[in-house]
């Protein structure tokens, strides 16, 4: 894949932008490649040029590739102000629960109707997906669908207002941990060892929901990227944003390790069959 600035705004250009109309509701999805689904969920600000690399990266190992977009301006490197302000509207949004524990947010509702209406487009034994910051529970939320088989939780950051606290509802984590021991499969979960948006106490509290489903790891903060966009700079300061923003793009780094890894597991879930 070629090298594109990540501080310059992205025209994601290699993506086909489509409305995808599901439960009544109409949302832009980019879509590229080919191959199993992988839907990609966006950190907060957006659809950032980060975001869009981490994408193409899927994209490039075989995989269709879904983005929807649910917050912020599609392509925009983040600005330290305009960033604040499509934090501060998703925290009141109906469509999620920034500060409610053991509550899912409405919006995965509709990425479960995303994740069937994807498969049943592309087909493969199943789909995968990767939330990440203000997204990050979702993939676990999404294991409720059939469809999915393989979720990455990337510095699950909600409930902002409570660091032990994850963010879907009881009876749904019990129906989750069920399905993940009665086939088998495993939840992958990534953040920076002094993340203050997600915690130590957070992966202890999936761990404790989960059992050994739950495969949590814990990067040092010195492999975090210090060059960062205005939004990252100003507001969040501490190493984050574990396959995007904070991802050091060289052979050998940690985040680099954590994104290969996070690929071979969609490779091992997604592109063989349900019984390896």
């Amino acid at each position: 894949m070629p090298k594109r600035s990540m501080k310059q705004d992205d025209p994601l250009e290699d993506f086909t932008r489509r409305e995808i109309a599901l439960d009544n509701v109409t949302k832009v999805v980019y879509v590229a490649g080919t191959g199993p689904v992988v839907i990609v969920m966006t950190e907060m600000p957006g659809i950032s040029p980060h975001v869009a690399r981490f994408a193409r990266w899927v994209r490039d190992a075989g995989f269709t590739v879904y983005v929807p977009s649910l917050f912020g301006r599609d392509g925009a490197v983040p600005g330290a102000e305009e960033g604040a302000a499509i934090f501060q509207r998703a925290c009141v949004s109906a469509e999620f629960r920034a500060l409610a524990s053991h509550q899912s947010s409405p919006v995965t509702k509709w990425l479960r109707s995303l994740a069937r209406f994807a498969h049943g487009e592309c087909g493969g034994p199943g789909v995968g997906a990767i939330g990440m910051c203000f997204t990050g529970n979702f993939a676990l939320t999404m294991m409720l669908e059939p469809s999915m088989l393989a979720p990455v939780l990337s510095q699950p950051s909600l409930p902002l207002n409570d660091p032990a606290g994850i963010e879907i509802a009881p009876d749904e984590v019990r129906a989750v941990r069920e399905r993940l021991e009665r086939e088998d499969l495993m939840v992958l979960a990534y953040r920076f060892a002094g993340d203050k948006f997600c915690t130590a106490q957070r992966f202890a509290a999936y761990a404790e929901a989960l059992g050994d489903r739950f495969i949590g790891r814990v990067l040092p903060d010195s492999a975090a990227n210090a060059d960062l966009a205005p939004f990252f700079a100003r507001h969040v300061t501490t190493p984050h944003s574990v396959v995007t923003a904070h991802l050091i793009d060289e052979a050998g780094q940690p985040t680099i390790a954590a994104r290969d890894e996070i690929l071979a597991f969609f490779k091992h879930r997604l592109a063989s069959p349900r019984s390896s």
